[in-house]
């Protein structure tokens, strides 16, 4: 699902393995041997050495060694609770599965199905992530036995009554932004990289995006998110990592706190499970109408 949920439970979305402590660059920065070779190897394509080693550059480069290492799961199944809290600390929990397949060269496809409680029992949401053109998003209603499509200028809209919007649901892909590295610093005792994250997409809720990820694995640990007013809109934060197929690490909380409404939004995983033999066929509009 800031590419926040899907990147993590696919989630869409945020990856893996050990980076060296390296070099520093000319700003001071300290930088892994793997993000310097990835910058480097620009050089061959005519950009000069100090462009290279630019803010920018160095941010688009871990980028993609993030999503270098969470690449090969092929497909997930996950079954979670969703607790949902206003400003006075009444909340509400739902049950949800949520499957995910990965696609070559493409966003990953996502289905979601709720549970419980019974008004909200089988709907279903469908995602379909792209990297250069806008996500296809369907809901199923049960109720009014229809599906109905998500508009682009709509995915800013809140998923059923979440913190969550639609295009938090998305895979993470590197084409949806535009990156710079902002700092290094230490989070929750963990060095980690500080990223701006700015979104492509001119419908986009959010201007920007600051994520700080820890640099032995380049998980995600916290994310802000950033309104079209440029203010602070909500945070989300992701804990109790667990690591499957010895590669891919998934966090099992996730807790989307809006800022301006006081309203929070709790994400577990009790149950993952990866290659478990989905297809192309497990993800169709036909899909959400049986999915049970």
């Amino acid at each position: 699902m800031a590419g926040a949920i899907a990147s993590v439970i696919a989630l869409p979305a945020f990856a893996e393995n050990a980076l060296s402590q390296a070099v520093s660059s000319t700003t001071g920065s300290s930088l892994s041997a793997r993000v310097v070779g990835s910058v480097a190897g620009s050089l061959s394509t005519g950009i000069t050495e100090s462009e290279a080693m630019t803010p920018q550059a160095q941010g688009l480069a871990i980028a993609k060694d993030r999503k270098a290492r969470d690449i090969g799961w092929q497909d997930s199944v996950a079954t979670l609770s969703m607790v949902l809290e206003n400003a006075q600390g009444e909340t509400s929990e739902r049950k949800l599965r949520i499957k995910n397949l990965e696609v070559a060269d493409d966003g990953d496809k996502g289905l979601t199905v709720f549970d419980q409680p019974r008004d909200v029992k089988g709907t279903a949401f469908l995602n379909f992530s792209h990297t250069t053109k806008p996500d296809d998003q369907w809901l199923y209603l049960p109720a009014l036995k229809r599906v109905k499509r998500i508009a682009s200028r709509n995915k800013s809209g809140p998923f059923m009554g979440s913190e969550f919007a639609y295009e938090d649901l998305s895979s993470f892909e590197i084409e949806k932004y535009t990156f710079t590295l902002l700092k290094e610093e230490s989070f929750n005792g963990q060095a980690s990289y500080v990223l701006e994250q700015i979104p492509t997409d001119d419908f986009s809720g959010y201007t920007r995006q600051v994520v700080w990820l820890d640099q032995m694995h380049l998980r995600p640990l916290k994310m802000d998110f950033y309104d079209r007013r440029q203010a602070l809109l909500k945070t989300l934060d992701f804990t109790d990592y667990q690591q499957y197929l010895d590669q891919y690490w998934r966090a099992h909380t996730m807790v989307m706190t809006n800022h301006q409404t006081g309203k929070k939004t709790t994400l577990t995983t009790h149950d993952l499970q990866f290659k478990t033999g989905l297809s192309e066929g497990d993800f169709s509009q036909h899909s959400l109408k049986r999915a049970r």
